[in-house]
């Protein structure tokens, strides 16, 4: 079996509370360096965690003979790069969602990966969840019957760091990081669970406009989309809302029922069907990550085919592009 020596580009909160500690629990699998541009936190993380190396330069993690694959856990405007540097080094690559901060970058990464032939995944880890398999598995036995239209409701109030002056906003507010504002970090596990589900979107549009004025990037967005097996949809993000308007929800309308769910939130599935209302509970594991991480490891260890690619993760990036007027 093939032991994968994994390298972490980035030590962020994700590693601590949804992914790190996953690349351990896998048989086979274990991570030796990280990388962070503050020396401080690169060696407290690798103290804490007990990982032998620490590096302050992502390049020299990547060259480092003892790691054999590389995790970017970085801001979205560094995916593309270090996924690239990765696989021209011949290691695959694990990058946090979305895939880059554009389409355009998506695409630079899909090449240099079918030219060097070396795998790239993306973190979409919600396709592999059991909450979210439920769903797909009510949705493809025909519970709900033909299904005609879907909805996404998302709905939060401004986080208090977004009344930061500009400088201090989060990188997630700054489009030139993340791609855009709250949409680009939230709405990619919405918009990639239902492509999963129905097929790759063909055709998006929408308005982002900015209300509230707390910062430059859109702060509510309407959008509407089609998918490949003919499919519509829309969806309603607002990231200044009231609390009374909180809402996690997308709603699917069948010729015998709907079904109710949550993308972040994992309130209870709801169906409704002429026999009744049901809610259904499925609980997740601790690391959300896992299942997914544990399907690339097995993977990169010819054990299993795991279908969470750069290349399926694309659409992503090019829906939200099209929904934001960037392409």
């Amino acid at each position: 079996m093939k032991i994968l020596k994994w390298g972490f580009i980035g030590c962020g909160e994700v590693t601590e509370k949804k992914s790190g500690p996953a690349f351990s629990e896998v048989e086979g699998s274990g991570v030796v360096a990280v990388m962070s541009r503050q020396e401080q936190r690169a060696r407290l993380y690798a103290i804490t965690h007990g990982i032998p190396k620490w590096y302050t330069d992502a390049q020299q993690l990547i060259d480092d003979p003892d790691v054999n694959a590389i995790y970017v856990a970085t801001p979205p405007s560094s995916h593309a790069t270090f996924a690239i540097m990765a696989m021209k080094a011949g290691k695959p690559v694990y990058v946090e969602k979305p895939l880059a901060a554009s389409y355009e970058d998506c695409a630079r990464v899909n090449s240099i990966s079918e030219r060097t032939g070396v795998p790239c995944f993306v973190a979409y880890y919600r396709r592999y969840l059991p909450y979210f398999l439920r769903v797909k598995q009510i949705v493809d036995e025909g519970v709900i019957g033909h299904v005609l239209n879907v909805q996404v409701r998302f709905a939060v109030p401004p986080r208090e760091l977004d009344y930061n002056h500009p400088e201090n906003l989060p990188w997630r507010l700054q489009p030139d990081i993340s791609g855009g504002g709250y949409f680009y970090d939230l709405a990619p596990h919405q918009l990639d669970l239902l492509q999963t589900m129905f097929g790759v979107i063909l055709d998006a549009e929408g308005f982002s406009t900015n209300r509230a004025h707390l910062y430059q990037a859109e702060d509510t967005v309407s959008a509407c989309f089609r998918f490949e097996n003919g499919l519509s949809g829309s969806g309603m993000w607002c990231f200044v809302a009231h609390e009374s308007a909180r809402e996690d929800r997308i709603e699917i309308i069948g010729d015998r029922g709907k079904l109710l769910f949550s993308v972040f939130d994992y309130a209870p599935i709801q169906l409704y069907t002429s026999e009744g209302t049901q809610q259904i509970v499925v609980p997740n594991p601790p690391y959300v990550q896992f299942p997914l991480i544990k399907n690339v490891i097995e993977h990169l260890q010819g054990l299993s085919v795991c279908s969470c690619t750069s290349v399926s993760a694309t659409p992503v990036n090019w829906a939200m592009d099209r929904i934001l007027g960037k392409i």
